[in-house]
């Protein structure tokens, strides 16, 4: 595959999670794939996953954890095997009822015409704040001042 399809493999892979459709996502990575997220104690589906069954679960926590409330790839530039994705999202953790912003960039690597690692690198510490349970909800932007 070129750069170009590279980029388009990907364009469609963000269209098919967009949609919800994640078997059919799925079927575009390697069967030894890896999908890296940072690592995070309090974030239900931080972490490393490797092949697609660990992928699948890793779609599942996600689901259980958090809802995207919007979901936005911006920008996809392709050089070589490599397709890097910047873009921005805004998440409800389920746990807690608490959302956040989440700008992202992801950089996925291509072999024989399938994504055979995802990356993710994003600030996780708005997500830490969201998920962890001992947080107090965001306190208001002003306080009122009495005289």
């Amino acid at each position: 595959m070129n750069t170009q399809d590279n980029k388009q493999l990907v364009i469609e892979c963000y269209q098919l999670f967009l949609k919800g459709d994640i078997r059919s996502l799925l079927d575009r990575f390697q069967d030894d794939a890896d999908w890296v997220e940072r690592d995070s104690d309090c974030i239900p589906f931080a972490g490393a996953y490797h092949g697609k069954g660990e992928i699948a679960e890793f779609f599942g926590k996600l689901a259980e954890g958090a809802e995207a409330l919007s979901f936005t790839p911006r920008d996809f530039i392709a050089e070589g095997d490599k397709v890097v994705v910047a873009g921005g999202a805004s998440w409800l953790a389920k746990p807690t009822g608490r959302s956040f912003d989440s700008p992202w960039v992801h950089v996925l690597t291509i072999r024989d015409g399938k994504i055979a690692r995802f990356e993710a690198y994003n600030d996780t510490a708005p997500a830490e704040r969201a998920f962890r349970p001992d947080q107090p909800a965001q306190a208001p932007m002003a306080a009122s001042l009495h005289h």
